[in-house]
């Protein structure tokens, strides 16, 4: 289970860096970062839910 994680992990990052067109972070402050990050992982979740 352990040798796998990363690899997850690593998908996760690459789906919304080259799916998702995500870049950058947008707004500034680790708490405004935090929150939009957070909202990134709601809609890979969804996303995954949804398919």
């Amino acid at each position: 289970y352990r040798s796998q994680r990363p690899q997850d992990v690593e998908a996760v990052f690459g789906n919304l860096k080259n799916n998702k067109q995500f870049k950058r972070f947008h707004l500034r402050g680790l708490k405004k970062v935090e929150i939009e990050f957070g909202l990134l992982a709601i809609a890979h979740n969804l996303a995954k839910v949804a398919s």
